[in-house]
This record gives C-alpha cells, sequence and structure tokens, in this order.
C-alpha cells in the first residue's frame, strides 16, 4: 500500500493556508470544493446505472441491498439503509450495512477494525448472502482490507458485487462485479475522506436505494406512498398525499386512513373503487404492491 499514489491523500497546494484563513474565507473554500462533487458524480453516472439496473432485477426477485464498509463509508452505508423503513416500508433485512467492528463503530471510532480481512469475509458469511443479494462495498481509497475481503467473498458466494470508492484502478473496483469510481479529488484537509468523498458517497447510495426502491413499485410518481406513518408529521403527509391522488376531502381521506391502517396506498384504493380494507388489500396484492397497476382497472382485470 502506498497512500501517497492515492488522490483522496493528496495535499492540494490551494488548501496549504487554511489555517490561516477567516472563518468567512473558509466557508467559502469548502463550499467551492464540493461544488465540484456532482459532477465527479455524473461523469461515474453510466457505472453507477449499469450497477442499480443490475441490483434492482435481482431485488425484483426477492434479493436483498447489503452495504459493507468501515469508518466514514460504514456510517454512510448505516444510515441510507437505515432509512429505507420508515421512507419505503421495507423490512429490516431487506436493505442493511455491515460495518467493521460491529454496531458500536457507528458512534465510536473502531479503526483498525478496517484492516481485519478475516472478519469481513465472515461478516459476509454471517448474513449468509446469495445469487439475489447485492453486496456494496464502500472504501474512499479503494482498498481497505475487510471491505475488499468482503466483496471478494461476496462474489464467491454468487452475490452481485458493486464497488463504491473516489479512486482510480482500484483493487475494489478489480474485486466487484460493477466498479463505481467517483474521482473527486483532493480533500480540503488531505486525507479527510469524509468530506469530498463522503458527499459523494452519499449521493451516490441515495441514487443507489432510492432508484431501486421506486423501480420496485415504491412510489407513485413521486410520492412516496409506502412510507411508514408513525407520527404526526407521516401522517399529515399520508393525508395530504391521499388526497393528492383521489381528490379527497380531508375528512374522507382521514377515513380511510385510519380504517386501512394508515396505508396510503391501500386507503387510495379503498377510496377510489368504495372498497373494504380486506378489498383493498387483495386489490393491491394482486397488482404486486403497485399502487399504480392497482388503479389500473385493465391491469386487475386480467389478473382477477
Amino acid at each position: 500500500m502506498n497512500l501517497s499514489e492515492l488522490t483522496t491523500e493528496a495535499a492540494d497546494p490551494r488548501f496549504a493556508g487554511i489555517d490561516s484563513m477567516s472563518v468567512a474565507e473558509l466557508a467559502a473554500t469548502m463550499n467551492a470544493a464540493d461544488a465540484s462533487v456532482p459532477g465527479a458524480v455524473a461523469a461515474a453516472l453510466p457505472r453507477i446505472t449499469a450497477a442499480i439496473e443490475a441490483s434492482a432485477e435481482r431485488m425484483l426477485r426477492g434479493g436483498r441491498l447489503v452495504y459493507v464498509g468501515a469508518g466514514t463509508p460504514g456510517r454512510l452505508g448505516v444510515l441510507d439503509a437505515s432509512e429505507c423503513p420508515p421512507t419505503f416500508s421495507t423490512p429490516p433485512e431487506q436493505v442493511f450495512a455491515i460495518i467493521a467492528g460491529g454496531e458500536s463503530a457507528i458512534v465510536a471510532p473502531c479503526e483498525g477494525a478496517e484492516d481485519d480481512e478475516e472478519a469481513g469475509a465472515a461478516a459476509v458469511d454471517e448474513a449468509g448472502v446469495g445469487p439475489l443479494d447485492t453486496v456494496v462495498g464502500i472504501a474512499s481509497s479503494g482498498r481497505t482490507p475487510y471491505v475488499l475481503a468482503a466483496v471478494r467473498r461476496a462474489r464467491e458466494r454468487g452475490s452481485l458485487t458493486v464497488g463504491l470508492s473516489c479512486n482510480a484502478g482500484t483493487p475494489l473496483s478489480a474485486a466487484a462485479e460493477h466498479g463505481i469510481e467517483v474521482l473527486v479529488g483532493p480533500e480540503v484537509i488531505s486525507g479527510s475522506t469524509r468530506l469530498k468523498a463522503g458527499t459523494a458517497q452519499k449521493l451516490v447510495l441515495n441514487m443507489f436505494s432510492t432508484i431501486v426502491m421506486v423501480r420496485l413499485g415504491k412510489t407513485y410518481g413521486n410520492l412516496m406512498v409506502d412510507v411508514r406513518a408513525t407520527n404526526g408529521k407521516l401522517r399529515e403527509r399520508a393525508v395530504r398525499m391521499v388526497r393528492t391522488i383521489t381528490g379527497a376531502e380531508r375528512a374522507e381521506a382521514v377515513a380511510a386512513l385510519q380504517v386501512n391502517g394508515y396505508s396510503v396506498k391501500q386507503a387510495v384504493v379503498a377510496l377510489r373503487f368504495g372498497l373494504s380494507p380486506q378489498e383493498a388489500a387483495g386489490r393491491l396484492a394482486r397488482a404486486g404492491g403497485r399502487l399504480r397497476a392497482a388503479l389500473d382497472e385493465r391491469t386487475i382485470g386480467e389478473r382477477a
């Protein structure tokens, strides 16, 4: 390993005087550096697209999405996975993250864990990944031993493998079927890859989970109709969605949600066709849980 060869470890002379800058100058400098990240992500879109398409195809057949990382990349994986159940009502086991050092590493640094190759491979074995699953290894450097071992073992087990890094020609890209390299360049603070590299990884993970869920029918247009309405804000969001889709008055939308367990999709179907909760649930089931299909008379007629 030669860190000096990694662009994410390089010292950019443009940032050599940051310790002499004012707060305003530092804020402007960091903002300007961050503005380059979306362009780097855009350059990687063909590879990102191919990986998401392959993953969605497997998840449509019952596969899982598994993130693996150490340190900041691991925490970003945990963050993205943890947002899927409330946003899309996914079961916890459908999208989840493995982080080097275990759950305690989410809040407390466990830097040595990233070098443990045996633990990376063992974590994948313990998760029982298989041919329908997608394992996304995340490592800014593209050479983290824990992540490399996890991706290699996942590939041995037949899983689709994706490597997300922020350097060119990385071992992680070589180990995975789909190598995604988002080249953000040197950080404002040399080697602090929680900055531009972390931002790039978050953007890509946002795309990955969101687009896969859209492909799985978890939205209606751009409405998150599979939201788990577990608090006041989300219940109000559910009411607005039902009204937007059906044109119902507020009281009617609230009543439909209440008798349908605050399922937006079920409430919409019940209102549209005058169905009981059981009948609405059955119609959705025949449509594969996709609201647009459930509202299509021809589609359901063919499946009835």
